[in-house]
């Protein structure tokens, strides 16, 4: 066998692998999403018309984007900023104080959506729920809401379990990152005179940045395709609140029956996912467009 036919052979398995299991899924969608179709019986073609109403007239659609970037940015800006930090004080201590401290911090991550946000759920409770319990037991009956099903602390409340339950794994990456950092590199910069602050600022942070990156795409990802936690806990309520945009998707394709509809909104998903992530990917790469 030449060395063509053999590199062939080798490529082969990958490529019929990428085309049947991504391209061709991705080719069929689009074909879908220009039809009018219930998922079963016949199909209508109508060209750009699914798009045209999806970005025109579906306000659930932008309101669902919305819901998505404000979770993105609370993940990113507040969850992952937190996650560093205490990432950051748990690798100055013991080892044994410094592990049972972060297999604290990552139980949520282990347990499955279905038991946190059963778990939130009852917590969250306006009747029996322990976080009213709580309030009013404190002074703070004020304070105390219908947490999922009122429309000013339902998305507020979504965000926070789909944050806490994500917190345990950008802790466990930070914390590995911190470990490969060089001592030799902070021992330099001490004698340098630099500070604790400085030390992290001109130091650690740029030699993490390919980690944060990746916890960054990790988060872009997750968040734009984030459903489970919406439909355990609102089902994109009260009225659209808590609707984000893979939970509208799979309610257009398979709860009403809009097969067509949900590919082009599918298709509109993808494309905004690659246009964040390329955007992040170039922004924290400091890649500018010079070089």
């Amino acid at each position: 066998m030449n060395s063509k036919k053999t590199i062939f052979v080798l490529v082969l398995p990958g490529l019929a692998v990428m085309v049947f299991a991504i391209l061709a899924p991705i080719l069929l969608s689009v074909y879908y999403s220009m039809t009018n179709w219930s998922g079963f019986g016949a199909k209508t073609f109508v060209g750009l018309a699914n798009y045209k109403e999806v970005i025109l007239q579906d306000k659930t659609f932008w309101r669902s984007l919305y819901n998505a970037l404000i979770l993105l940015g609370v993940t990113i800006f507040i969850q992952n900023v937190l996650a560093f930090l205490l990432a950051s004080v748990l690798i100055k201590l013991s080892e044994k104080l410094s592990l049972l401290l972060r297999t604290i911090y990552f139980i949520p991550a282990i347990l499955t959506v279905v038991v946190i946000s059963k778990l939130w759920v009852n917590i969250m409770n306006p009747n029996y729920g322990l976080l009213n319990k709580v309030l009013n037991s404190t002074g703070l009956g004020s304070l105390a809401h219908s947490w999922l099903s009122e429309p000013k602390t339902a998305l507020g409340a979504v965000i926070f379990i789909t944050v806490w339950h994500g917190f345990g794994w950008a802790l466990l990456f930070y914390y590995s990152g911190l470990t490969t950092v060089p001592k030799e590199l902070e021992e330099a910069a001490l004698v340098d005179g630099a500070g604790p602050v400085m030390r992290y600022m001109k130091v650690v942070i740029p030699y993490m940045m390919p980690v944060i990156s990746a916890v960054i795409i990790i988060d872009i990802i997750a968040c734009l395709k984030q459903m489970e936690v919406v439909m355990l806990t609102t089902s994109g309520g009260p009225g659209n609140m808590t609707q984000f945009v893979a939970y509208h998707l799979y309610e257009q394709a398979f709860k009403y029956s809009r097969y067509g509809y949900g590919n082009a909104i599918s298709i509109l998903f993808v494309i905004i996912a690659l246009t964040i992530t390329l955007l992040a990917k170039k922004f924290l790469s400091g890649d500018n467009g010079n070089d």
